[in-house]
Formats: C-alpha cells, sequence, structure tokens
C-alpha cells in the first residue's frame, strides 16, 4: 500500500521453464521440429528450378503434342490425325529413325564398355582417369551445328580426312555418292555423342564390382575368364542393358546434328516434324507434327520405362 491509498503492483519475471519440466521437454521438442520444417521448405525451394526446367521443357511439350495430335484445328477431338501414323512414308521415317538409333546405341556401347574397362586399371585420381572423364563430359554434350561442321571440314568432299585418304589410299569415299549429307551420314555423328556417353553411365556400374568377388573366384579355383562368365558379366548385364536403352533413346530423340548436317528430304522422324511445321509448300500439316511427336513419346516413354527397370536391378550391385 503506497500513500494516498495507492495499491503499488510488482511484476514479476516470468520463470524460464526448467530442462526436465513439461514445459522444457515440448520446447525442447518443437525446436528440432521447427528446423526440420524450415529444412524442407529450403529443399522444396532449391527443388523449384528444376521443377520449373521440367515443367516448361518436358510437360508443357507433351501437352501441347497431346493437344495438337488429337484435336483438330477447330479443338474438336479427332483420331485422324493418328492414322497418318501407319502411312508408309511415316513408318519408313519411324524405321529409319529406330535402326540409326539402334546401331549407333549398340556399336557405342561396345565402344564405351570397352574404354570403361580400359580405365578400370586406373585410379579414380590418376591424371589420364580424370582427362577422360572430363573429355566425356564434354563429348556426350558436343553436338547440333558444331558437330555437324567438324564432319563436313573433316570428311565432306573437300574435307581433310577425305583428302588425306583419296591422296594416300587412293580411295574415293564418295564414289558410290554423297552419303555424308544422307541418313548413312548421320552414323558417324551420332557415335561421337554415344560413345562418351557410354563411358559416364557404365563407368560407375564398372567400377562398382568388388575386388573381393575376384579374390573368391581365385581362391575357390576359377580363372579369370571365369570370373567374367560366371561373375562379372551377370552383374554388369543390367547395367549395360540399361545403358544401351538410354543411348537409344538420346540417339532416337536428336534433332538438331541431323537438321545440321542433312541437307534434303526427311529421312528421320525429327526432321519430318520440322518439315510439317515449316513446309511452305504443304501448309496446314501442324495436327500431323503433333502425331509424329506423340509417337516419339510413346517410343521414348517406352524406352525409358525399360531403362528404369533396369536400373532398379543394376543398382543393387552399385551400393
Amino acid at each position: 500500500m503506497g500513500r494516498g491509498g495507492q495499491v503499488t503492483v510488482l511484476t514479476l519475471p516470468a520463470a524460464e521453464p526448467t530442462p526436465g519440466s513439461a514445459a522444457g521437454d515440448a520446447a525442447a521438442r518443437a525446436t528440432p521440429a521447427r528446423r526440420r520444417s524450415a529444412a524442407a521448405v529450403l529443399a522444396w525451394l532449391g527443388l523449384a528450378p528444376f521443377a520449373a526446367y521440367i515443367a516448361l521443357f518436358l510437360l508443357l511439350p507433351t501437352v501441347l503434342a497431346l493437344g495438337s495430335g488429337l484435336f483438330d484445328s477447330e479443338g474438336a477431338f479427332t483420331w485422324d490425325n493418328l492414322s497418318a501414323l501407319v502411312d508408309p512414308v511415316i513408318l519408313a521415317g519411324f524405321w529409319s529413325t529406330i535402326w540409326v538409333s539402334a546401331l549407333t546405341a549398340v556399336v557405342g556401347a561396345v565402344i564405351g564398355a570397352l574404354v570403361c574397362y580400359a580405365l578400370l586399371g586406373l585410379s579414380e585420381h590418376s591424371p589420364v582417369r580424370r582427362a577422360v572423364d572430363a573429355a566425356a563430359g564434354v563429348l556426350a554434350q558436343f553436338g547440333g551445328v558444331m558437330l555437324a561442321f567438324v564432319f563436313i571440314a573433316a570428311f565432306g568432299a573437300q574435307g581433310v580426312v577425305t583428302l588425306l585418304i583419296q591422296s594416300v589410299l587412293g580411295v574415293d569415299i564418295y564414289e558410290g555418292g554423297m552419303w555424308l549429307y544422307d541418313l548413312p551420314g548421320l552414323i558417324g555423328p551420332y557415335l561421337y555423342f554415344q560413345v562418351p556417353l557410354m563411358v559416364i553411365t557404365f563407368m560407375p556400374a564398372l567400377s562398382a564390382l568388388k575386388p573381393q568377388w575376384a579374390e573368391a573366384n581365385l581362391t575357390l579355383g576359377g580363372t579369370r575368364a571365369s570370373f567374367w562368365t560366371q561373375i562379372g558379366i551377370p552383374v554388369l548385364a543390367p547395367a549395360f542393358l540399361a545403358s544401351l536403352l538410354l543411348l537409344f533413346a538420346n540417339a532416337f530423340s536428336s534433332y538438331a546434328t541431323a537438321a545440321a548436317l542433312v541437307s534434303q528430304g526427311a529421312p528421320i522422324i525429327p526432321l519430318q516434324i520440322r518439315a510439317a511445321l515449316t513446309s511452305e509448300t504443304v501448309l496446314g500439316r501442324e495436327n500431323l507434327a503433333g502425331a509424329l511427336a506423340l509417337g516419339m513419346i510413346a517410343v521414348v516413354a517406352l524406352v525409358m520405362w525399360g531403362y528404369s527397370v533396369i536400373q532398379k536391378r543394376a543398382a543393387r550391385w552399385q551400393r
């Protein structure tokens, strides 16, 4: 009681929750929960650029292909556009695209696997191994106009390699026709980026082979050949097949190199899509381009589904 009958109220500081009390335990549990929530938000924010990239360059083109392939110019649903997929010219284009992709995938996979086997005896930190890894990473993405120019400068009618072969060996590689600017001319450029891609994708599987397996094979009286036939090849087969499917999908969907190199006609489906969109002689074929794109999406989706299934099996041996 103060002067004049006034009451003085004293405010005491709130007691801090002590460890071991109910309030202290609740606060201790809430702090990690808030941290996990903040970490989850930051993780989703970090994923946002990749999600935007996928939406812009994968989901949106797929939706546009579906829209133009399954609907007419007035927006009505129709199957007429897909009927073009059984046209002999279109079927020939799909067959050409498939066999070029399959050929370059098989050859690229075999050559790339041999390169990986040659690198297996080197340390991961050796200069040669690091140089090959760096070169594979660069060359696997080297394509388009630059790659077409390299092959024209080297193997064109007046290319350096062409003139060298003609002067030294007396062989004219274009005696039967200028094949560089046609479908066979795509084999070399495709192999140029298929082999490095195989090195990138198959090397981790080959490196995952445990030395203990080879030692156990020798202890049990096996030989080097028996190790590869009984252990190495069966273990690596899923990874090899998965890489082979990836190379096929990579070649099947390639456009820029073929567009820069092939001067006449449209022997593969990506070039036929370009012709349907940009033709100055036959107009109104945009829906045909959508149907062709839809066919390519179906083939690539099937191949990538097989890749994912095989890769799950191969991942067991890479842990």
